[in-house]
Order: structure tokens, then C-alpha cells, then sequence
């Protein structure tokens, strides 16, 4: 017997729902299904489920962890966009983690934090 499975998605809460679908759009994702409650959101084959839901507490912990090949070129979008100032979010530029990951952080408009990154080499 063995389990396979095809994938998982996190639930990520929202405040203004279509503040945040914007958001993310600007980021860099594409929005391939949203009704009234519920946004199915990717960006090639990672993706997560935006929900018209939101408890404070909940949000300003929730965090997001997503892997790209080019940091740089992620980070590159937010700064040329102004999408800190845009959506009145924080945000902070790469740098090298000691868990061998170049990677930014930038909170959405509801107060998850992102932290999107690059594996790097950390040998040599």
C-alpha cells in the first residue's frame, strides 16, 4: 500500500479579501479560480488557497515559506512595483540565512509574513 499524495495548500486569512487578491497579483502569482470566499492562487505549480477569513491574532502569526530560483529577480519586482508603499506593508531585502537560504520577507496587507528564497551554498 502507499500513500501518494498530489499536493497541500495552506489556508491563508485575508482582512480585505480583494486588497490582498491585488496584493498578490502584484507580487507575481496569478489568480486561476476566486468566487466570494475563496482564491486559488499560484505562481508555476506552488500554490495556496486566499480566504475571506480573518482573525488578528491568527494572521499577524502566519507565516509562508516559499522557494524560487532567482531571489533576487522576486525582490527586484517588489522594489521596481513600490509594492511596500503601495499596500502599506513591511518589507526587507535579501539576505543570507545561516540555514543556507538567500531569501526577503514582506508581510501581505493582512499581516502574514512571507519569507521568499533561494537555496544557496553554503560550502566553499
Amino acid at each position: 500500500m502507499t500513500f501518494e499524495t498530489v499536493e497541500i495548500k495552506a489556508f491563508v486569512p485575508a482582512k480585505d479579501f480583494e486588497l490582498s487578491k491585488a496584493f498578490y497579483v502584484d507580487l507575481g502569482f496569478e489568480i486561476a479560480f476566486s468566487d466570494g470566499s475563496l482564491a486559488y492562487i499560484k505562481a508555476g505549480e506552488c500554490a495556496f488557497l486566499l480566504q475571506r477569513f480573518y482573525v488578528k491574532e491568527h494572521a499577524e502569526n502566519f507565516m509562508m515559506h516559499m522557494l524560487v530560483v532567482d531571489v533576487d529577480t522576486w525582490w527586484r519586482r517588489v522594489e521596481q512595483s513600490g509594492l511596500a508603499t503601495k499596500y502599506g506593508v513591511q518589507a526587507s531585502p535579501p539576505q543570507d540565512q545561516p540555514w543556507a537560504i538567500r531569501d526577503f520577507t514582506i508581510k501581505d496587507p493582512a499581516g502574514v509574513l512571507w519569507r521568499i528564497g533561494t537555496n544557496i551554498d553554503r560550502e566553499g
